[in-house]
């Protein structure tokens, strides 16, 4: 009987205990079913994801519209009369983000793949009310995904957006350069926030007077004499 309501207890963690009593409520874990075991919210964890998933929206509607509209290598400015610094351009890149290093495509599908495993795991590690830093997740993981989708799928990624000298990219590519740059703000204004704490933190430097030195230096001087 016991070792039934061991067996018993083992099957349904954090349900019983080995009396059969219900220990549910007085259960740590489960006293806050609305959020995960760092104590961040399910609603805060999901905010990354569902930013990827309007990039990925986005993303993926543009490139279908300008494949099927335009032909590659082909150009077509909106305002004529300033084609020199934006047009859209349909162009095949086998690079990374803005047509960087064009032969790379295989290792840019496995980087892609890595910096998503990591950016995930880096949101349920990140503690709770950070909420800039999913944004900035969400962004990155987004962008990442949506170039994975065209690499796997035609073993290159459309770009369309071409501003005159600057390299020809497209959403995935604007929204992982955001979210890099958003990363790279708050992590210097954290900095600098850690810094100021610091100083708050170090004791304020004393300083003594010379006049009163001076009076407690006279009398040994004195009986020295």
């Amino acid at each position: 009987m016991l070792f039934h309501m061991r067996w018993y207890k083992d099957s349904l963690p954090g349900k019983i205990n080995c009396m059969g009593e219900d220990i549910l409520s007085s259960n740590p874990k489960t006293e806050e079913l609305g959020k995960s075991k760092a104590g961040v919210s399910w609603m805060e964890l999901a905010i990354p994801f569902l930013i990827m998933a309007v990039v990925l929206v986005v993303d993926q509607l543009s490139k279908a519209i300008v494949e099927s509209w335009l032909p590659l290598n082909a150009s077509w400015a909106p305002i004529p009369s300033i084609s020199s610094l934006f047009r859209l351009s349909h162009v095949a890149n086998t690079g990374a983000a803005f047509g960087l290093f064009p032969t790379g495509s295989t290792l840019f599908a496995l980087v892609a793949v890595g910096v998503s495993i990591f950016i995930v795991i880096y949101n349920f590690r990140l503690p709770a009310h950070n909420m800039a830093y999913r944004i900035a997740l969400g962004l990155m993981l987004g962008g990442a995904l949506g170039n994975l989708i065209d690499r796997l799928r035609q073993d290159h990624v459309t770009d369309f957006f071409d501003f005159g000298p600057w390299p020809v990219f497209n959403v995935a590519d604007l929204c992982i350069v955001s979210g890099v740059i958003l990363m790279a703000v708050l992590m210097l204004r954290d900095e600098w926030q850690g810094v100021q704490a610091e100083r708050q933190k170090q004791p304020p430097e004393t300083t003594v007077d010379t006049d009163q030195s001076e009076s407690i230096e006279e009398p040994s001087s004195i009986m020295n004499d």
